[in-house]
């Protein structure tokens, strides 16, 4: 392979013990064992894995280096941390294989473990396809594609991919751990399940993780990122039986800058694709989401799961006066948040484009209580009566709003507008819901999580980017967009988050509602109480 070619300088880790030793024919056994092995991705599909620089003397480190005493592996526990599309699964996979079949372990035990049966069998399958290719390997082989399980006969040794959702996991006897995307475990209790059954019986026990950066620094995998990081910057001294390896970006770097990049990706140009993380790179730099995504992804940064959501610059491209008068009559779909009571409310109609090169208007609408409204005006520092003076506002009496007030607005609304459809946020407003219903319009519980929220909040985002929103200018709508914080998951799914949000964000959600309720196709089934959306039959499945 063009690629690849023979470490020659190799030096022991500088985590060696003072008792333990490199021993060139175990290393030389790993590497050989490894290379015996075929990748099972395009375009090296078939190739032989001939392991790279990084990842040689990863390899070497963990199972050349052993103790002086009775030869056993030093190195008991590995942390490695690297950005995606760095070949992290073939690695993987081929260091369970090497635990299976040749490490002499009778019996042995080696788990693949993840955070659910799906991702748990990315190496399994990996493991099993180089498997395939492997005609010394394949007819001392067994497997259950079903139980995701393997087993090499002359050992009597078996590979298992295990998750959080495994079931009983007693009696385990661990020779070998192979943890993938640990930043994803919600808990620790797998983790703590599957490193406490390496039993007394296994000499050469190993605990492989394997993982990108995370958002939780609560989890189990962020105080092994700790771990790992103050050994390697030298603020603790080395545990003999950890190895740790982290590939990520420093705080004082620049995630611009290319050199950066190629540092912290190893295999960059190889099996990172320089025109592909380019591409990764434009979306950032226009979405602070892709963004976060970007430094956590790609350049392995342990980044915040909340982010500023809006560019706020292109948003008030969008922002064009027009006279809500041209818009009677025409189909319209409503988006309502109630928040509490005595606090503001909003509701937004949308009207989707009539040709293509019109935009969606959206036209907001807003209630605060009266009483009490020099106090708020002095909290949240915004001029609640300067908006009532200009007509973006209504104020009513009271310390609470008397949701009455709504419904008879959105009554009148509908006597101008054809308001097709409603989507509301179930909390606080089914009240509200089957009034509407009652009055012949057609309200539809909106589930205000990852599920429910996600494809709609991107999708209006890109609407704002392709400037295919008119807004009008209006100031509160602005200032709700201003002021609005999405929470990302591990999966790249965003939703709205209020209580992150610097001050109101409801006419922010009102309007993402709104717009994707009225950029749906016709044809769509609405489940509301589970908060999924299915398109028609001829539009496929959107969200599930």
């Amino acid at each position: 392979m063009d690629y690849a070619h023979q470490l020659h300088n190799y030096r022991p880790t500088p985590y060696m013990a003072p008792c333990s030793v490199y021993k060139e024919r175990f290393a030389d056994g790993a590497v050989a064992f490894i290379n015996m092995l075929k990748h099972t991705k395009a375009p090296w599909q078939g190739m032989p894995f001939e392991l790279l620089d990084w990842q040689e003397q990863l390899v070497r480190d963990i199972f050349g280096i052993v103790k002086k005493k009775d030869e056993l592996r030093q190195f008991k526990s590995v942390y490695l941390e690297l950005p995606k599309k760095n070949g992290k699964s073939e690695l993987a996979a081929a260091v369970a294989l090497l635990l299976l079949c040749a490490d002499n372990e009778y019996g042995g035990e080696v788990y693949g473990c993840a955070v659910d049966r799906q991702q748990a069998g990315i190496v399994f399958d990996v493991a099993l396809h180089m498997i395939d290719q492997c005609g010394p390997l394949k007819k001392r082989i067994t497997f259950s594609a079903a139980k995701k399980q393997i087993m090499f006969k002359p050992l009597r040794s078996v590979y298992q991919a295990v998750s959080a959702d495994f079931g009983n996991k007693d009696g385990f006897n661990a020779h070998g751990i192979i943890f993938d995307e640990l930043h994803a475990q919600k808990s620790s209790d797998l983790y703590d399940v599957m490193t406490s059954s390496s039993g007394l019986s296994r000499q050469q026990q190993l605990l492989f993780v394997i993982t990108t950066a995370g958002l939780d620094r609560e989890s189990i995998c962020w105080k092994q990122h700790c771990l790992a990081e103050e050994i390697i910057h030298k603020k603790r001294p080395p545990i003999p039986s950890f190895y740790p390896v982290i590939y990520g970006i420093d705080e004082n770097e620049d995630w611009h800058d290319e050199a950066v990049w190629r540092r912290v990706n190893p295999s960059y140009g190889i099996s990172v694709i320089e025109d592909n993380f380019r591409l990764e790179y434009e979306k950032a730099l226009i979405d602070p989401v892709a963004e976060n995504t970007f430094r956590r992804l790609n350049l392995n940064e342990w980044v915040s799961p909340y982010s500023r959501w809006m560019p706020m610059d292109i948003y008030d491209k969008c922002g064009a006066p027009f006279d809500p008068k041209m818009l009677a009559g025409r189909d319209c779909y409503g988006g309502l948040d109630l928040s509490f009571t005595n606090d503001m409310s909003a509701f937004v109609l949308a009207f989707p484009p009539t040709t293509a090169d019109e935009p969606f208007y959206i036209l907001p609408f807003y209630w605060i209580p009266g009483d009490g409204l020099a106090e708020r005006i002095h909290k949240d520092h915004v001029r609640y009566d300067e908006w009532k003076a200009k007509g973006y506002l209504e104020i009513t009496e009271g310390r609470v709003i008397d949701y009455s007030f709504i419904r008879i607005k959105i009554m009148q609304l509908s006597e101008t507008y054809r308001i097709k459809e409603i989507a509301f946020d179930r909390y606080g407003a089914r009240l509200m819901a089957e009034q509407l219903e009652n009055a012949r319009l057609k309200a539809t519980d909106f589930g205000q999580g990852f599920i429910g929220m996600s494809g709609a909040t991107k999708e209006f985002h890109r609407l704002v980017l392709q400037e295919r929103i008119a807004h009008g200018g209006n100031p509160i709508l602005r200032w709700n967009f201003d002021n609005m914080v999405v929470k990302i998951d591990e999966a790249g799914n965003i939703k709205p988050d209020k209580k992150q949000a610097t001050a109101k964000i409801d006419g922010a959600v009102a309007a993402i509602m709104a717009v994707e309720f009225a950029n749906r196709p016709k044809k769509r089934s609405a489940y509301a109480d589970r908060g999924i959306i299915v398109y028609g039959e001829d539009c496929g499945l959107t969200y599930l």
